[in-house]
């Protein structure tokens, strides 16, 4: 599995259009996050943090729960820190989705959540809590459809909600113990 440098620095390529990771060793990873979606920080080089590799080692460590191949878990953990970074701040959009809670306030960053529209339902993992919504992104290897013509892809993050969100860890985590047992 991947694991985070001091070597790997965060730029925003103007020929791709999107943040890049450069990871060494002529590796580059390309974020999901294009111009619009990122702050203005993020245009120019940042290095990788010890914070960029906190986030990315919490997630990891709870994208290890989902069944997915290694280098997948990889790209969803590297996609979730650079949303945690430089993803601008949005206003949740909680019109798409169908209300499943009364607002858990006790959330936490790489929590896993429910999510349901008319036309989906999937897990999503929390990226950043807020007091009454929280960024998060779509596990799915699937599209997840808001609307029957506009859909997330896999690690694409939107701001939700809390009362939208069923809170589902002791699921995912009882699913892979079930598995191993």
């Amino acid at each position: 599995m991947l694991k985070p440098s001091d070597n790997w620095t965060w730029y925003y390529d103007e020929k791709e259009e999107h943040l890049m990771l450069d990871l060494g060793d002529s590796m580059v990873f390309k974020t999901n996050l294009s111009r619009k979606l990122i702050v203005d920080c993020a245009i120019g080089t940042n290095e990788f943090s010890v914070d960029d590799a906190s986030a990315f080692q919490t997630y990891k460590e709870q994208i290890a729960y989902l069944e997915l191949s290694e280098p997948r878990q990889a790209e969803l953990a590297l996609y979730c820190a650079a949303a945690k970074r430089f993803h601008k701040p949005v206003q949740p959009k909680s019109w798409f989705f169908d209300s499943l809670s009364n607002g858990d306030s006790a959330l936490q960053e790489g929590d896993f959540v429910h999510l349901s529209t008319a036309n989906s339902s999937g897990t999503f993992i929390i990226l950043e809590v807020g007091e009454c919504a929280s960024l998060c992104a779509s596990v799915s290897l699937d599209e997840f459809y808001l609307t029957g013509s506009k859909s997330l892809e896999f690690g694409q993050a939107i701001k939700v909600m809390h009362d939208r969100m069923l809170p589902i860890n002791h699921q995912i985590h009882t699913r892979l113990v079930a598995m191993a047992g």
